[in-house]
């Protein structure tokens, strides 16, 4: 991915937006340059690699783009676009798992959480990279459940999984987690 730069003192207006509905290229490269780099991390958080993260990124931009005639402004406008990239992400996992196959909540086993001094050494990178790591069936429910704030009851209508599937999914991420952590020390 390119280095991207963004001012920032700039201010998003709701001109900028109008601006970018009316296809000013100018204004659509300013919102591109200013939010894509948070975009991105959200982006990486879901896929399997960089390149994937960037065909998501892109393809989260053409719907944005596609949809600020769709924004309200009941709330922030970077939250509406967070939306946008999770909701991107998550129909990249649906492709990438019409084969994959999930254990229900029966099979997993009980994981206990004792691991924070060990994460609250890593910086946020490290910590990227090893959620990277899971499977992406675990690293989607962990990113949706732990970063996104989705119950398992979103997750299973998201994901089109059973709730049971999305705790049993949350529970081996949380200890492959653990597992690289303790390896870590």
């Amino acid at each position: 991915m390119a280095e991207l730069s963004y001012n920032k003192s700039w201010v998003l207006t709701d001109n900028v937006i109008q601006d970018c509905i009316a296809g000013n290229r100018t204004s659509q490269e300013r919102l591109y340059r200013y939010f894509a780099p948070r975009m991105y991390a959200i982006c990486l958080r879901y896929a399997n690699d960089r390149q994937g993260a960037e065909d998501i990124l892109q393809e989260g931009f053409i719907k944005v783009f596609n949809n600020l005639d769709k924004f309200r402004g009941d709330g922030s406008f970077e939250g509406w676009m967070k939306r946008v990239f999770v909701n991107t992400s998550i129909e990249h996992y649906r492709k990438s798992v019409v084969n994959q196959r999930f254990v229900d909540i029966e099979s997993a086993y009980h994981v206990s959480c004792k691991t924070e001094s060990a994460v609250e050494k890593l910086s946020r990178k490290d910590l990227l990279r090893l959620v990277q790591q899971l499977p992406i069936g675990y690293r989607t429910v962990f990113n949706l459940y732990a970063i996104e704030g989705f119950t398992h009851r979103e997750i299973s209508a998201q994901l089109g999984i059973s709730e049971g599937t999305s705790k049993s999914q949350l529970a081996r991420a949380r200890a492959m987690l653990q597992k690289m952590l303790k390896s870590l020390k």
